[in-house]
């Protein structure tokens, strides 16, 4: 992961950036790094242990819930970094992200959060 600088991070600088492999071995964001990247991408929730965000969606059908997934994995497999889609009701969407191989929140969460708002923005 890149390490952040003592600048704040933005909803551009995110949504621009790559994410980095992670396979563990590195620290999960503290709580106050969780909460710098959280005002960069406000329409997401870090829960209670910062361990996770989601972001809930209620699409208009089921056909543009799905189109919506899709798009969303075309990003995450150019990033290489995978969200937890939920779609229930058939149209309630729930995209939940936390990187795995470190039980926690990494940068690469806020950056694919920070380019799925630019996917919700163009539709």
């Amino acid at each position: 992961m890149s390490q952040s600088n003592s600048n704040s991070p933005t909803a551009q600088s995110l949504a621009t950036a790559k994410c980095v492999p992670c396979e563990g071995g590195i620290p999960k964001l503290a709580r106050d790094q969780s909460a710098a990247f959280g005002r960069a991408t406000p329409d997401w929730v870090i829960d209670d242990d910062a361990i996770q965000i989601q972001r809930k969606l209620n699409c208009k059908t089921f056909s543009a819930a799905v189109e919506l997934i899709n798009r969303i994995a075309d990003v995450a497999e150019f990033q290489q970094h995978h969200p937890d889609l939920h779609l229930t009701g058939y149209r309630h969407l729930e995209i939940v992200l936390t990187t795995h191989a470190i039980g926690g929140l990494s940068e690469n969460d806020f950056i694919l959060a920070a380019q799925i708002d630019r996917i919700l923005e163009a539709a």
